[in-house]
């Protein structure tokens, strides 16, 4: 049996979720955030406990194939997340060298679509597990590993490109006025 492509009252939903979603998103990141370089290895952190508590407590079966499919998704999340966070925009003001963040539009639409595919997958999976060669826990957990692995990768881009940013704008000013760089 073919995976079902036909849209249903659900997927109209789900996509008219996103939607709303994308304008919330594009409304929020019109202005500048604080970004606190010397925080962004909190989240990965928490990420990955989170998921190492919720795989331990339910571990999807070692063969081969699953462990194939999770290391793939692991890869995937590795792409996903240091391209959206190159996708992020990060400043550094020349003066006070205060980090600022902002996502870009093409980086929510990207999201937007990495969430509409997890979800197009996630009812596939469920529609189809009998012909699948994988377990539907073993794709979900898949789809987990891609995401925690995403945002992890997303918060390492963004560190090592905002210290390599504050960096350049304190050897700027160093050399400019011949003061010391600010402290942070």
């Amino acid at each position: 049996m073919p995976f079902d492509t036909a849209p249903s009252g659900q997927h109209y939903g789900m996509i008219f979720g996103l939607v709303i979603m994308l304008m919330v998103l594009v409304l929020r990141n019109r202005r500048p955030r604080p970004l606190r370089v010397e925080l962004l290895w909190v989240r990965p952190v928490i990420l990955l406990v989170i998921f190492g508590v919720a795989a331990s407590a339910a571990p999807p079966p070692l063969t081969v194939a699953n462990l194939l499919v999770l290391v793939v998704a692991a890869a995937i999340g590795v792409a996903v997340g240091w391209q959206r966070g190159r996708f992020m925009r990060i400043e550094v003001d020349p003066q006070t060298h205060a980090v600022t963040s902002r996502a870009s539009i093409l980086g929510v639409i990207f999201i937007l679509a990495v969430l509409l595919l997890r979800m197009m997958a996630v009812g596939a999976m469920h529609d189809n597990a009998a012909q699948l060669p994988i377990s539907p826990i073993v794709g979900s957990d898949a789809l987990l590993v891609l995401l925690v692995v995403m945002l992890s990768t997303q918060g390492v881009e963004m560190w090592l490109r905002a210290r390599r940013l504050l960096a350049e704008a304190q050897a700027a000013r160093l050399t400019t006025s011949g003061s010391p760089p600010l402290v942070q």
